[in-house]
């Protein structure tokens, strides 16, 4: 399994996550944590692709919506891509879509046989986490009907093993929630990465490492 997990796209290694994915191939690009937010969405997509591009990448979009009850034609489709690359936007609102879609399955299971390297950030990040709970003063649950017609779902797909706090000491977090989200987590013991924009953490195999850029002061690293 091969998982770039960030607090903001590439954060300090881009060059990792090249080596990660063995190249810069084609990628799918899962935009769908941004699904509430209609008005913003193209621009969304477009933020992400031209950075993908400038790095070398080959990125195409791939709207989990296309495929609502379809988890085979996923399947095959996922597999014409080297790596996956989940945006930011609403935690829940992904974790709905992943469900619809099946890709809470199809995903994991080509992971697991290796097929496909996984780069998510911010909500594509955290939609790997055991547990939501705690996203819900970032991210709102109650977008999550009115964009998907479902309820909000609290359980994580579950491929790492502790919480993720991003964008801790960011621009993007003026109200400094990820640091309550973090004092949070400290004080009732949930083991968790804390990550600044910089940093990432990476599975490659049975290895999983937390790279610091050069502002990761973040307060919790592996335990």
């Amino acid at each position: 399994m091969r998982l770039f997990l960030a607090s903001y796209r590439f954060g300090g290694f881009a060059e990792r996550l090249a080596t990660l994915a063995g190249g810069k191939g084609r990628v799918a690009v899962i935009p769908n944590a941004c699904d509430a937010w209609p008005a913003a969405w193209s621009s969304a997509v477009a933020s992400d692709m031209e950075p993908l591009r400038r790095q070398g990448y080959s990125p195409e979009v791939l709207d989990l919506r296309d495929y609502v009850g379809q988890p085979a034609q996923l399947e095959r489709r996922l597999r014409e891509f080297s790596m996956v690359w989940v945006r930011g936007g609403n935690t829940f609102v992904l974790r709905a879509q992943f469900a619809r879609s099946g890709a809470d399955s199809v995903l994991p299971a080509l992971l697991s046989e290796d097929a496909v390297a996984y780069a998510g950030y911010s909500a594509g990040a955290c939609l790997l986490t055991p547990d939501l709970h705690g996203l819900e003063t970032v991210d709102d649950p109650g977008e999550v009907l009115p964009a998907t017609g479902t309820a909000p779902r609290w359980d994580g797909l579950g491929l790492v093993d502790r919480q993720l706090v991003v964008h801790l000491d960011s621009a993007t977090d003026p109200d400094g929630e990820s640091a309550k989200m973090l004092a949070r987590y400290e004080e009732e013991g949930v083991p968790h990465w804390a990550l600044t924009d910089d940093d990432v953490v990476v599975v490659d195999g049975e290895r999983t490492e937390v790279l610091r850029g050069s502002s990761g002061n973040a307060a919790s690293g592996p335990r």
